[in-house]
């Protein structure tokens, strides 16, 4: 019974997360009614399930490309348009998350830590991502951000696997010694470089240049410890490259090729090319600022302060950065060890090891998956951060992987390692999470002062005793105790937010958890704009029909390929989704693109 503990938690974890995120779904609605229109339109027509369009007599297409689109539209077809037809797969992805997060945890931490603390790490990570409010928000939501965060996790993952047959090819380990196990291993690893490649490409069908941002980490992650010569170190690179390439340019090709008057208008363009979306308005624009066909303000205006500290302040902080400081902490502390270690190990000193598992050395697991994670971390960390174009506070959730997995790994090796040191790290790992929440909080709405202090007086009080048991013989195991009650108490406000997130309602084109105190949407349940309003001038909210409206668009409605006409994509989704027939979105999203023309 001992030994089957991690595949009942494993399960409980999975499925838990899922049921809880089920709780109270079909309230949020349409959730985004633009892309609940785009929903509607593919479940019933399938020129605009391929490319995306916002209604299905096809006028205009949404301003992403559709990837996220299908997996909700294909629900729609199979159990019926409605709110939680739609939902329902980004339910799904939370759960396939969790379990590809600690499926990577596990990879990482696999042969230098105890099966016990790997197991435990693992379980931990994956806990911290599904108690996290944002993702919380956005796995119940309609936005393509669940996707993409489980195909950028999916990538990681395939890279780990091909990064472990590479190397056990070298090693001899996988398939025998011998030329004979050659052929099969080699296969195992172009496979696992091609799926990574396919996430990777699905990926910018789903919110294009932001997947790419895990692209450098998992690069150097493979020219570094992949253990082959360096020629064939790059020329494998160029399997991912590939298959990236492939999953991804069959629709841009579709797109560009297809002549303008026999497919929907490219929306979030101005020249109706999908190519200049990616490039202008969702690419180089988000950077700069200067996003043609944009309403609403830039740099330092309407999106907020740029700099270090935006993911740590105000509504960005709020949504992110409960545990964000403890994974940059854990994250040098864990880079600062293996870096020792490695430098032990070139000396030839066996005593310095990564951990208490079977190898003595570092076979690549842990050095790539911390280079990958932290690369994740700090690269979309630092484009979140400095983006002077359109950003939202809910872009966010791209961080909470590799929050928890750093955190997970960080722990899991200081675990591992016995001496004063180790607890020492653990305990200011424990105090700074405890401390900084508590001054997050302090921003935020509907917190008990109960549970802020209650926190930070238990890190504390943790991180003394941590210390003080480092000088008997308590054991890992009362380490492990202490540090599970860590987690515990840590995660008890994100915990908090997270259950008023799924027990409100979140509805709008920008959405934000409970409780946010500042920053645009916000709200009593979860967040969004105001239904109805809200600023530049409605165009960020839907727009309802009264019933007497309906009525009198419904009649006749089958002898008009559009029923009625609004400026800006939410206006036109309102309509839509009440009417459940198509309406023209004049000028799209903004209202700003060049469609339709006379």
């Amino acid at each position: 019974m001992k030994r089957n503990w991690y595949p009942a938690a494993l399960t409980v974890l999975t499925l838990g997360t899922i049921a809880a995120y089920l709780v109270n779904l079909s309230a949020n609605g349409w959730a985004n009614s633009f892309y609940a229109a785009a929903v509607q339109a593919g479940s019933e027509n399938w020129e605009a399930f391929l490319f995306g369009s916002l209604d299905s007599a096809n006028a205009i297409t949404v301003d992403k490309p559709p990837a996220a689109l299908w997996l909700m539209a294909l629900s729609a077809r199979v159990f019926g348009f409605s709110s939680f037809s739609m939902l329902l797969p980004q339910v799904l992805l939370a759960g396939v998350s969790v379990l590809l997060i600690v499926h990577s945890t596990r990879m990482g931490l696999r042969s230098h830590v105890g099966t016990g603390i790997e197991k435990a790490a693992a379980l931990g990570a994956g806990a911290l991502f599904a108690v996290s409010p944002v993702a919380a928000l956005m796995f119940r939501f309609n936005n393509p951000d669940a996707l993409l965060v489980t195909l950028m996790v999916g990538a990681v993952v395939a890279t780990q696997h091909a990064l472990r047959a590479v190397n056990s090819r070298r090693s001899g380990t996988s398939s025998g010694t011998g030329r004979s196990g050659t052929a099969p291993t080699t296969r195992t690893v172009a496979l696992w470089l091609v799926l990574a490649g396919v996430c990777l490409g699905l990926g910018f069908l789903t919110k294009q240049f932001q997947v790419l941002l895990i692209v450098p980490g998992l690069a150097l992650a493979w020219v570094l410890f992949a253990r082959t010569s360096w020629p064939r170190r790059l020329l494998w690179l160029l399997v991912p490259i590939a298959s990236m390439v492939l999953s991804a340019g069959w629709w841009i090709a579709l797109v560009e090729l297809t002549p303008a008057d026999s497919r929907p208008y490219v929306g979030g363009s101005q020249t109706n090319s999908f190519l200049e979306l990616t490039f202008g308005y969702n690419g180089f624009g988000r950077l700069t600022g200067n996003e043609t066909g944009s309403v609403g303000g830039g740099g330092g205006g309407g999106w907020g302060e740029t700099g270090l500290t935006r993911l740590f302040t105000g509504s960005f902080g709020q949504q992110v950065s409960w545990f964000l400081p403890t994974a940059l902490f854990l994250l040098v502390v864990t880079a600062v060890l293996l870096i020792l270690a490695e430098a032990a190990r070139r000396r030839a000193v066996p005593a310095v090891t990564d951990g208490d598992g079977s190898d003595t050395t570092d076979r690549g697991s842990l050095g790539a998956a911390v280079l990958i994670w932290g690369g994740w971390l700090i690269v979309t960390g630092l484009v979140l951060s400095m983006m002077n174009g359109i950003v939202h506070e809910y872009y966010t959730v791209a961080l909470i992987p590799a929050i928890a997995v750093v955190i997970a790994l960080g722990i899991g090796i200081l675990l591992s390692r016995s001496g004063i040191v180790s607890r020492l790290l653990l305990a200011v790992a424990w105090a700074l999470t405890g401390a900084w929440q508590f001054v997050v909080s302090s921003e935020m709405t509907g917190i008990p002062e109960a549970l802020r202090w209650s926190v930070l007086v238990v890190s504390v009080i943790g991180a003394v005793v941590l210390i003080a048991t480092a000088h008997r013989r308590f054991g890992t195991a009362i380490t492990s105790a202490l540090v599970a009650a860590a987690i515990i108490a840590g995660a008890a406000i994100p915990a908090q937010l997270s259950v008023r997130t799924i027990a409100g309602t979140t509805q709008g084109s920008i959405v934000t958890i409970a409780g946010t105190g500042s920053g645009m949407g916000g709200g009593p349940g979860g967040g969004g704009m105001p239904r109805g309003g809200g600023g530049m001038g409605g165009l960020l909210s839907g727009s309802e029909p009264s019933d007497e409206l309906t009525r009198l668009l419904a009649e006749d409605a089958s002898d008009y390929t559009w029923v009625a006409a609004a400026t800006g994509a939410n206006q036109a989704a309102g309509y839509q989704l009440a009417l459940e027939e198509p309406v023209m979105a004049i000028g799209g999203f903004n209202g700003t693109d060049p469609s339709p023309t006379l």
